[in-house]
């Protein structure tokens, strides 16, 4: 089945009390007195369609207007429900959930399209004529897709690669320097800098320690103090059995004093003043500190970020390359696309003057025989496309969206729906028989019923010319009871269609000769339906 709008619950809505009507394939009349109501119908569609929500139309003495549509699209029901009370916001529903009315409207847009005096008309948008004379024109849109996905794709890897063009030689000119400086420190320790801050102290203080050495050799040589009191101890007590032990203790000891003033004596010689050799452990550590304060807090820190600024240059110099690479790339592709851009210009150009020729000659039969249209394509791309409309003689293009009567805008929209057969499931059309009757009305009635063989069209009508040609017809009627007027609306069958033609043709329903009228008009449409 094809997707449509299936049936549709108004409840407080103007004079509307309640009513719920089903609908069907193929084209359906929506038929009253003037000032019945009708408009209100197309009014609940476009409020399901999220459209303005006017308190001022909730029905007198009721606290909320309510509106529930339920549509076929594709293999699945959409319920979509409006609420519009008298006092605060309205409220929308999708499926029983909390919607907004934005989201309303962009469904609705897939699925019906309302032409008249309302706002909804979906092929008003630039874009949806865009479409239109593209499908019209069959313009081929793959190549100029092809050729901005391909720049999209080029500036994608291109931001991957480092960003900015300008920004990678920044970037690169600074990992250079710091890489230069930090190849040319050669850190290679760790602990570098506290052994140099170990041989900073012995040379700055190297004649002093050669004085405590000396001094100190004074005392412990075998001449020394240290060394006679040490031998005059031992003479004490050697040779006595009961200091046998430390007798033997006092001998290692000056065994140890020799060895330890040897070994003084050696290491006070190697200490020598290097004022060029401290300048240069100064120089070096000043150097490791500034690298500290600039890439880490310990050597081990400034070697991680030599090796990790090393590879990230490498990386970015790799990429450079690359960069350049994609850089003409995208510049053939961007030549790719203006080409493309301009094919697709000139083909909507070329399409153009045929679209507006055969929206032309549909309005011949619309009661619009004066009526110009033309199609404006400007943009690289020729992507400004606009339907432009002069419904007399003389009068200047304007677009559609521009058209004041909603009549002539009705017939102009089902005219391009005529020509176009990509569409919005529903077609709604409000005053599309304005000013016409005779056999113009006629063929209105037989243009909306050939839509009709590929969509699902509703048409709020006065001319019984029109809504022969519908395969239902719904009657508004309004009653008043001199306290509260309140409007109602029934799906027709056969007999009473013949009875409401009857009242659209000549006031009488119950006249017999009306009656037959409508009786002929009914078999004359179907007749041109099934032809």
């Amino acid at each position: 089945m094809l997707p449509m709008l299936l049936e549709m619950r108004v409840a407080d809505l103007g004079v509307i009390e309640e009513v719920t009507i089903s609908f069907g394939p193929g084209l359906t009349a929506v038929t009253g007195e003037t000032g019945a109501g009708k408009t209100l119908i197309v009014g609940a569609i476009e409020l399901l369609l999220g459209g303005r929500a006017d308190p001022s139309i909730v029905r007198p003495g009721a606290d909320e207007a309510v509106v529930e549509g339920r549509f076929l699209s594709g293999e699945d029901e959409v319920l979509v429900r409006r609420v519009v009370p008298r006092d605060g916001r309205s409220r929308a529903y999708l499926d029983g959930q909390l919607a907004t009315a934005a989201a309303l409207a962009e469904l609705g847009s897939c699925l019906v399209d309302l032409h008249g005096q309302h706002a909804h008309q979906n092929l008003l948008a630039g874009p949806a004529q865009r479409a239109a004379l593209d499908r019209f024109g069959g313009v081929d849109l793959a190549p100029l897709h092809e050729a901005v996905e391909a720049i999209a794709a080029i500036d994608i890897e291109l931001e991957s690669v480092g960003g900015d063009e300008r920004v990678r030689a920044r970037e690169i000119d600074l990992l250079r320097y710091q890489v230069a400086e930090l190849d040319s420190a050669a850190i290679e320790d760790p602990d570098e800098d506290d052994r140099l801050a170990a041989e900073a102290a012995l040379l700055a203080d190297a004649g002093a320690h050669r004085e405590a050495a000396g001094a100190a050799l004074a005392l412990l040589d075998g001449d020394g103090p240290v060394s006679e009191a040490l031998a005059a101890s031992l003479g004490h007590l050697v040779e006595r059995p009961p200091f046998s032990d430390l007798a033997d203790r006092l001998a290692g000891m000056g065994a140890d004093l020799a060895d330890l003033s040897a070994s003084l004596r050696v290491l006070a010689e190697t200490v020598e003043e290097d004022p060029a050799r401290l300048n240069e452990v100064g120089e070096r550590r000043s150097l490791l500190a500034e690298l500290r304060r600039k890439y880490g807090n310990s050597l081990v820190e400034v070697m991680d970020y030599h090796r990790e600024a090393a590879e990230r240059l490498g990386g970015l110099l790799d990429h450079d390359a690359r960069a350049a690479v994609l850089d003409a790339e995208r510049v053939a592709a961007e030549a790719a696309r203006v080409a493309a851009a301009g094919v697709v210009r000139d083909a909507r150009r070329r399409a153009a003057p045929d679209l507006a020729a055969r929206i032309e000659s549909h309005l011949r039969d619309l009661a619009m025989p004066t009526a110009s249209i033309g199609v404006s394509v400007d943009g690289e791309a020729g992507d400004d496309v606009v339907i432009l409309l002069a419904a007399n003689s003389g009068a200047a293009l304007l677009p559609l969206s521009k058209v004041a009567s909603g009549g002539e805008l009705a017939r102009a929209m089902l005219a391009v729906r005529r020509v176009l057969t990509a569409s919005p499931p529903t077609q709604v059309f409000d005053e599309v028989d304005a000013g016409i009757g005779g056999e113009v009305a006629h063929a209105v009635g037989a243009s909306l019923a050939e839509l009709a063989s590929h969509s699902q069209v509703l048409v709020v009508t006065h001319l019984a010319q029109v809504a022969a040609y519908a395969h239902s017809q719904v009657m508004v009627t309004k009653h008043d009871d001199g306290e509260m007027t309140v409007a109602t609306a029934t799906v027709l069958g056969d007999d009473e269609r013949v009875v409401e033609l009857s009242r659209m043709l000549s006031g009488s329903p119950e006249s017999g000769t009306a009656q037959d009228h409508a009786v002929e008009l009914l078999a004359a449409a179907s007749a041109s339906r099934d032809a």
